[in-house]
């Protein structure tokens, strides 16, 4: 017998799931937005199509290059790899080649410029120390206090550990778990497979990336796909949504919309007492080429803190993305005053800019949870049979990211067809 699954949530979790089960289910796809994608999509905005947040992959996402792949979305064409590296116009210039660990760092690190060399060494001490207890760092605490306490150098912190955490954990140093940045560590830098430490950057949208394939992939295997449709009732010990009979339902929501559907104290209790951190990104079309030091350039003092060259990317002429990640003053500007800002910061790295044309921002107000030291995270079976959940503050091994969705999402399907089957 074939089960009737609900899916509710089209982003990278839902659709993952939805992938892994469809040659096995009667799949039902519940989306609330008009656009599939979650936090990870493209979106209309005063004439333009841009993506609600620049987002990077990195070679080690083995799970969503595959499913990518599977859904005919050749990540060679539609992601720029770039070997790992680290360019700022105020701080640290780094940039390894494509060996494995720890050749790769080695080699970047005795090339950095803009460090000491007192503190190449104790980078490279501590990562060391690192991989030998097997990225493990013991009763998990505050990233920016356990880096002061193994010789990190307030320049280090400066330049490099706190851009690094806010970028990969969207979480201010001072409350961020080292634990999780140790794992993300350990899948980049710490890759013995040179390939996994590579950056991956989009040259398509993000619902060309994915999302869009996803859909069309599903459509084409029977799914039943309803955009546009948000749930307004769940229940999942009779296992209806809307009053609609499914023999299983995977929730695939934020956390904030988990709890709003489910009735369910335990899961209450724990999403309760979380916090979330905003990204904002500032969309800055000139009149002409912008010349970037790098695709990704960064700089260690300002409010922008990384900077992407859309025209060297995507081939979207004189567009630079500026993304500001976690909370910050940036955050009671207005519109114009954010946009003069981070004009102004690219003017005094790059004067010859051509003239600024428009300026258009997009703010995710809870981007992610915040990667809180020891945060407790729920598994993906709920305390109901057949009831499931799905997204990226499952993956218990990884802050909020694309691949953590990916991963919850095929877990989440995997318990599915376990349970069903023992069932039947």
């Amino acid at each position: 017998m074939t089960p009737r699954v609900a899916i509710i949530g089209a982003g990278w979790a839902g659709l993952a799931a939805a992938i892994e089960l469809a040659d096995a289910a009667n799949l039902t796809v519940f989306e609330a937005g008009r656009v599939a994608g979650g936090r990870a999509r493209a979106v209309a905005l005063s004439g333009m199509t841009l993506d609600n947040g620049q987002h990077i992959l990195i070679g080690a996402y083995h799970d969503s290059l595959r499913l990518m792949r599977k859904v005919g979305v050749d990540p060679q064409q539609t992601l720029a790899a770039q070997p790992l590296g680290w360019q700022q116009v105020d701080g640290i210039r780094m940039q390894c080649p494509d060996w494995p660990a720890p050749w790769h760092l080695l080699a970047g690190l005795l090339s950095a410029k803009g460090l000491r060399w007192r503190d190449k060494l104790a980078m490279l001490r501590l990562l060391t120390w690192l991989r030998a207890k097997g990225w493990q760092v013991g009763q998990d605490v505050a990233a920016q206090r356990w880096l002061q306490q193994h010789g990190q150098s307030e320049r280090l912190l400066q330049c490099f550990w706190a851009p690094l955490i806010l970028a990969t954990l969207n979480t201010p140093p001072a409350q961020a778990s080292m634990q999780l940045l140790a794992n993300v560590l350990r899948d980049s830098l710490g890759s013995p497979r040179g390939a996994d430490s590579r950056l991956l950057l989009p040259r398509v949208n993000l619902g060309a990336l994915f999302a869009d394939p996803a859909l069309q992939w599903l459509a084409a295997r029977g799914a039943d796909i309803r955009l546009g449709q948000r749930v307004a009732a769940l229940d999942l010990p009779a296992g209806t949504v809307d009053g609609e009979r499914f023999d299983a339902i995977i929730v695939a929501t934020a956390p904030y919309h988990a709890l709003r559907l489910m009735d369910d104290p335990a899961l209450t209790n724990l999403l309760k007492a979380w916090q979330y951190q905003p990204i904002s990104t500032v969309y800055l079309q000139f009149a002409g080429r912008v010349a970037l030091p790098a695709v990704m350039t960064g700089q260690a003092q300002g409010l922008g803190q990384w900077w992407f060259d859309r025209e060297a990317l995507s081939g979207e002429v004189g567009l630079v993305s500026v993304v500001i990640s976690a909370a910050g003053a940036h955050e009671s500007l207005p519109h114009d005053e954010l946009v003069a800002q981070c004009t102004a910061e690219l003017r005094r790295a790059l004067p010859d800019l051509p003239p600024l044309l428009a300026g258009r921002v997009i703010t995710e107000r809870r981007a992610t949870f915040a990667a809180n030291v020891a945060l407790p995270r729920p598994d993906v079976r709920l305390p109901v049979k057949s009831g499931y959940l799905a997204g990226d503050w499952l993956c218990a091994d990884y802050p909020a990211t694309l691949e953590g969705a990916v991963r919850s999402g095929i877990a989440a399907a995997h318990a599915l067809m376990q349970d069903w089957t023992t069932r039947t």
